[in-house]
């Protein structure tokens, strides 16, 4: 048998989680399986034995998969196998990448490929809040050199108690849902959804998540302790990977002395960021042409761009910590010019333009039936949203050409973190709601664009929404005991800076949130608190700003959007209002020119009638009751005579609905003939007296409603 090591993490509801190496994966640098209860995830690391030194960035790869046999389910499809990742595979590859990727040094330049599995699936436990777990115990196990361990965790909040790695349905009740990833010293990321919450209320959620992620560090760093170091790979540096700019370093100070004078005058004269680029590219391509061949150019182009990006750094964070001056010459407090339009595309059913400095989101509003709903189908769960936002980020917003490959991880997770912030603000109405944003133009905080352009579009389309949204990015640069807190950044400042903080809200609390930290320095509580302080008053005027164009909602839709109409029927009715082989349900919608969808729901017919013309959803509407008219007990109603029997009369009390009106019940006088009376056409008034419960008919009356003869003085 295999030297199996094993480590338990005791939460303080009772709960473990238990971190195992030695039994699985033994080929890979690391693996290590961590299970809580009956959901299990393989976390396995493998590490390149060679150092990529022409990497601007650390090339790691994080992979997330859910087998579809972990919750007893086979894939649909024609194709029985599991396919490409589905969005909240992405999303959570996603989660664990952002809290990884900071924690190793910059010289650091072996490829790491993380990949993640889901084994076995417990209802009653989330996985995405052990994954980050998983990830850093394999890469401690492998002796890989970060500055780790570091640990990742979901936590809600549920009728005011805090829940550390919820089930589904716990989730589905809380007013805060975080993922917060840390070390034992600083938070690392953040990342979730709130319903107006208070800055305080957010700030308590976070130190109540660290407390539990220090437990989990503190059991990583025991079960490595546990570990001979035969079992442990460690990649020392020996092909000089920590210290790979030293052989460069004459190219790296020619590079300075030629550029940073010429880049640091270009940054102060706070020009746009298309002129700007240029203005680098010719600095960079003079350099490369003065010094260099071509044959060398070739071989060093992705040292000298990586060298030229730290000087470009240097000065983006000298100018802000030393001189306390932005790229664009604002102060730290200060927001980007904004306009919005709204209406600004008259044949769709809602649209909005928001530009934000040199940032831009065109988002549309589509409105649609229960059939237009997003289905999810997965291991975690099957559900139907019936509201959705896709963020696209095309190449030319950017001003650069590159393939489109589908979409991206980051336009998934951008998507997502906008429909998270409007999604509990929606109130409850029968449509589907798509929401697209296109940026059109980018320079740092796309995604909070599309937060203040979708909230106008949804009001442009006419969705009631009482609180709008905005958003607003947060940066921050460090330097020693100095820390400078920024709003609204753009690019150079998320890319050079050491934080990138995305904060959504309402005027009454905030609904959404994205944070990253670049730098292992750390976040401290207090600081946290002053940048969302920093960040509530940013949001406050932008959204003042959004609602100088569209103040409030449209009452009424546009004449071209769809109307929806809800009504429920008994489900004994169902089957006759769709009619034979749907003959009857297909005539009314071609005579009323409407879209009529018929669903079964807690033992009544749900019915969901969609048009554009508002009388042909009514008579749509008419047409339905009348084949599912159910009488109520002790109403009266208008009746036409029918035909008339020697035992009574038949009536029609509602279309198709016939009842007899015994001869016994339309008088209080003996009758010979019931033509003494009324004759077939006459409208009569009679009272439903309820169901015969022999024969399942209906008991009518006329003679109740006549005064009885003897009592007209009483």
């Amino acid at each position: 048998m295999p030297d199996i090591v094993k480590e338990t993490i005791s939460m303080k509801d009772g709960r473990t989680i238990i971190i195992e190496t030695g039994r699985l994966a033994k080929q890979a640098d690391g693996a290590v399986i961590v299970r809580e209860k009956n959901t299990m995830l393989l976390a396995t690391v493998v590490v390149s034995k060679e150092t990529k030194n022409e990497s601007h960035f650390l090339p790691l790869t994080v992979d997330y998969r859910e087998k579809y046999s972990a919750g007893g389910k086979i894939p649909g499809g024609f194709i029985k196998r599991e396919g490409r990742p589905s969005d909240e595979e992405i999303l959570t590859m996603r989660l664990v990448d952002r809290v990884l990727r900071p924690t190793f040094p910059d010289s650091f330049k072996k490829e790491i490929q993380v990949m993640i599995s889901l084994l076995s699936y417990d209802k009653t436990v989330l996985p995405d809040g052990l994954a980050g777990l998983a990830a850093s115990t394999a890469l401690s196990v492998a002796g890989i050199p970060f500055n780790g361990p570091i640990s990742e965790i979901r936590i809600i909040r549920l009728n005011g108690k805090f829940i550390i790695n919820p089930s589904l349905d716990q989730l589905k009740k809380s007013d805060i849902d975080l993922i917060v990833g840390a070390s034992n010293h600083s938070i690392i990321m953040i990342e979730g959804e709130m319903k107006e919450i208070k800055e305080n209320e957010f700030l308590e959620t976070v130190i109540k998540a660290h407390k539990a992620i220090k437990t989990q560090i503190e059991a990583q760093i025991r079960l490595i302790d546990k570990l001979s170091n035969k079992q442990r790979i460690f990649f020392f540096d020996d092909q000089g990977s920590i210290n790979s700019y030293q052989e460069n370093e004459i190219l790296k100070k020619e590079l300075f002395l030629f550029s940073y004078e010429k880049i640091e005058k270009i940054y102060q004269n706070f020009i746009n960021k298309k002129t700007r680029s240029i203005q680098e590219k010719i600095v960079i391509n003079d350099f490369k042409r003065k010094f260099l061949t071509e044959e060398k150019i070739e071989k060093k182009e992705a040292i000298i761009d990586q060298f030229f990006e730290e000087i470009k750094k240097k000065i983006t964070r000298n100018l802000v910590l030393k001189k306390g001056v932005r790229l664009d010459g604002r102060t730290n407090k200060q927001i980007r010019s904004i306009s919005s339009f709204v209406n600004y595309l008259p044949g769709v059913h809602g649209s909005a333009l928001f530009s934000r400095g040199e940032t831009q989101s065109l988002t549309t509003v589509t409105l649609g039936s229960s059939l237009d709903a997003n289905k999810i189908d997965n291991v975690i769960m099957e559900n139907q949203e019936k509201f959705y936002l896709h963020y696209n980020f095309p190449p030319f917003s950017t001003g650069e050409i590159r393939s489109i490959r589908g979409v991206s991880r980051r336009e998934v997770g951008h998507g997502n973190l906008a429909q998270r912030a409007l999604k509990n603000i929606i109130p409850n109405n029968p449509y589907t709601i798509r929401v697209v944003s296109d940026i059109l133009e980018s320079n740092g905080s796309s995604s909070m664009a599309t937060v203040c352009a979708a909230s106008l579009a949804l009001m442009d389309a006419g969705i009631p929404i009482e609180n709008p949204v905005s958003g607003i990015a947060m940066g921050l640069f460090m330097e020693n005991e100095k820390k400078v807190i920024i709003s609204d950044i753009i690019g150079e400042e998320d890319h050079f800076g050491d934080l990138d903080f995305k904060i959504t809200g309402t005027k009454c609390g905030i609904t959404a949130c994205q944070m990253d930290v670049k730098t292992m320095i750390g976040v401290t509580y207090d600081l946290l608190n002053q940048i969302l302080t920093q960040a509530l008053e940013g949001r406050i005027f932008i959204l003042k700003k959004m609602l100088e164009s569209l103040p409030r909602y449209r009452k009424k839709m546009k004449p071209h959007a769809p109307k929806i109409y809800t009504i429920n029927i008994p489900k004994d009715f169902i089957g006759s209002v769709i009619g034979p082989g749907g003959k009857v349900i297909q005539e009314i919608q071609s005579c009323t020119n409407t879209n009529i969808l018929i669903e079964e729901k807690e033992n009544l017919g749900y019915i969901e009638i969609l048009g554009k013309d508002d009388e042909k959803i009514k008579k749509a509407i008419n047409r339905i009751q009348q084949i599912a008219f159910v009488p109520e007990l002790g109403k009266v109603y208008q009746a036409k005579v029918k035909s008339i029997k020697d035992f009574g009369a038949f009536v029609e009390i509602s279309k198709g609905v016939e009842g007899l009106l015994h001869i016994s019940e339309i008088g209080w006088k003996r009758l010979n003939k019931i033509e003494e009376e009324f004759h077939v056409g006459d409208i009569i008034d009679v009272k439903f007296m309820g169901m015969d419960e022999k024969n399942k008919k209906m008991k009518l009356s006329r003679k109740v409603l006549l005064p009885r003869p003897g009592k007209k003085n009483e």
